[in-house]
């Protein structure tokens, strides 16, 4: 999971696997597999950023 902050500044934690797409335009939109949009403060960069640190933090745990 990782957490990113809805434009009301609640923090939402979102699961990184289920991401399909994360658009600016200007604001940072993140689709889901289910459909389901996400508008969001971070950038498309800091989401891309979030999803690698939890990517090697799975992975980390499996060995």
């Amino acid at each position: 999971m990782i957490e990113v902050t809805s434009l009301n500044d609640r923090k939402i934690l979102i699961n990184a696997e289920l991401i399909e797409r994360v658009e600016e335009s200007p604001d940072t939109v993140v689709t889901l597999t289910s459909g389901k949009k996400l508008i969001i403060k971070e950038s498309r960069q800091e989401v891309k950023n979030l999803v690698i640190l939890y990517k090697k933090e799975v992975s980390c745990r499996e060995l």
